[in-house]
């Protein structure tokens, strides 16, 4: 969701540029026999205007006739709301999928719709493999045990409230990047990190092999937006997958977490001002600002605007 709107913001920041959107594809799930890609969707739906903006996913004008009718099935599972509309990008994925196609060129025709064709915008998933985020958590059931659940029974079902132990990207060390991912990354003009995740969501697109490798060793100055402002998430659970893998829920400590041999640039909020000098002392290039909510799209692209400027310092 942050990542969607940031990219919104930055369209408007960059009216002329050309973006290409590496979408991760590690919280994808099958649900009712159809494959469900919630980070491609909000994206493809946020840019094409067809998002629901008071809750940040889903589609607008939306109805659940169909998960109703589930529910009176008694069918399974019920913790996780797809709408009407919804489903009818679920069902053609599924079908083009179980053709043959790959999850990449699916993605770009259903981004047709949406987009019209346009050139300046791209959306690739991050690997066309199967992958998919899994959380460890204690087993009530095995007294010391543990066991792990998919990301979405961990968030959504049980909204984050097991502590989770570890997480684990389940085929990220098999899978490619997609067809045109290393490229996008090595041509681009600058890198940018949204506010999002920075363990489950921009972390897996980072742990298929090649892409972690291919941002550090590219021209363009790579600068990242944090998620964290006032030691709090600016939304969502990254305070607990954090803890997880053993990094405070503080700027500076996620701007440690990416490292200099990632990150040339780094943007905090002006409650956070003291994170800057930490961060430069590691190298890396700090500043404050007001990272304000996403949801309005001048203050997303205003952040954008901050990003690019400091980007442009760092190729200067």
């Amino acid at each position: 969701m942050g990542g969607a709107r940031f990219i919104r913001g930055l369209k408007l920041a960059a009216p002329d540029a050309q973006i290409t959107i590496v979408g991760n594809t590690a919280d994808d799930i099958t649900l009712f026999g159809l494959r469900v890609c919630p980070d491609l969707d909000t994206v493809m739906y946020t840019l094409g205007g067809g998002i629901h903006e008071e809750q940040g996913w889903g589609r607008a004008d939306e109805r659940f006739t169909v998960q109703e009718e589930l529910a009176a099935y008694r069918a399974e599972p019920q913790w996780f709301t797809l709408g009407d509309r919804d489903f009818a990008t679920h069902i053609l994925r599924t079908q083009m999928l179980d053709a043959g196609y790959p999850l990449s060129q699916v993605t770009e025709a259903l981004c047709a719709r949406w987009w019209g064709g346009r050139a300046d915008l791209r959306l690739l998933p991050m690997s066309d493999d199967r992958v998919e985020t899994h959380v460890v958590i204690d087993d009530p059931e095995t007294p010391g045990g543990r066991r792990a659940i998919h990301f979405q029974e961990w968030w959504v079902r049980r909204h984050a409230e097991p502590t989770a132990r570890a997480i684990v990207p389940v085929g990220a060390e098999q899978a490619k990047p997609a067809p045109g991912v290393l490229e996008a990354i090595g041509a681009a003009d600058v890198i940018l990190l949204p506010p999002s995740n920075p363990v489950v969501s921009i972390g897996t697109i980072l742990a298929v092999p090649g892409v972690r490798d291919a941002v550090i060793g590219a021209d363009a100055p790579v600068v990242g937006l944090s998620p964290i402002v006032g030691s709090a998430p600016v939304r969502g659970m990254a305070d607990k997958v954090l803890a997880a893998i053993g990094v405070e829920t503080d700027a500076a400590a996620v701007a440690l977490h990416y490292g200099r041999e990632l990150l040339d640039g780094w943007l905090v909020d002006t409650v956070d001002a003291d994170a800057v000098p930490v961060v430069e002392a590691a190298g890396i290039a700090c500043r404050a600002t007001k990272l304000t909510p996403l949801s309005d799209p001048a203050e997303a692209a205003r952040m954008a605007r901050e990003a690019l400027e400091l980007a442009s310092t760092r190729r200067s």
